[in-house]
């Protein structure tokens, strides 16, 4: 019984965390705004619509959505916007000023877009009898999913440096050189490789929504 509210207890301090994350985002678009920066309105607009998929997921598709999994997205998006907003009162973002921000919100995001992955290839693995997919090849396929996803990223962001600086207006994507695009593949790999490793404890339950959803449509 304390076993299960002290479980309740956490669940409920998870997705107080993620209100206030979303409650943040609010008040990051209105800074953006107030400081007519096209880059944070965009990026925390897209943030705040990425925060309301998991209970679009769960209402309309019964994917359950864990209070974990969703603190899990709303953080890496808080993050990133976060990123690009910066400390009150200060003039630089936090991309700029701390090293090591780029890296974390790039090894979370890149973990979330394994965790897509990871979901949809083990739904397929239990949904078809002919389909059989061992362990190893999963691990490697989420590696080069988020590998390939994170070179249409960075085309992305190129594509709108190209664009910003063509139309003389600040772009909303940075890139900060090759130094910082290779270390970027590397910090996406290891938020691949942790959910390669230790999704399944996390992720069997959309699975197995996912897989259920695909035999409903069979039927």
């Amino acid at each position: 019984m304390r076993n299960l509210v002290r479980g309740l207890r956490s669940q409920r301090r998870q997705r107080q965390l993620t209100y206030l994350m979303e409650i943040g985002l609010i008040g990051m678009l209105f800074v953006g705004i107030e400081r007519g920066n096209g880059g944070i309105v965009i990026n925390t607009g897209v943030a705040l619509i990425v925060t309301q998929l998991p209970p679009l997921l769960e209402r309309d598709y019964e994917i359950p959505m864990d209070p974990r999994l969703t603190l899990w997205i709303t953080a890496a998006v808080f993050l990133h916007a976060f990123g690009t907003v910066g400390l009150p009162g200060a003039t630089v973002t936090l991309y700029s000023q701390i090293w090591w921000w780029d890296h974390m919100t790039h090894a979370l995001s890149a973990s979330l877009v394994a965790g897509a992955g990871y979901a949809t290839v083990r739904a397929l693995h239990e949904h078809a009898d002919g389909i059989h997919f061992p362990q190893r090849f999963v691990a490697v396929f989420i590696l080069l999913f988020v590998l390939a996803f994170g070179v249409l990223w960075e085309i992305l962001e190129f594509a709108i440096a190209l664009a910003a600086q063509a139309l003389g207006t600040r772009a909303v994507l940075t890139q900060y050189g090759l130094e910082d695009t290779m270390l970027d593949f590397v910090f996406n790999s290891i938020g691949a490789l942790i959910v390669a490793l230790w999704g399944g404890a996390y992720l069997t339950d959309v699975s197995g929504a996912i897989r259920d959803r695909l035999e409903a449509r069979a039927d």
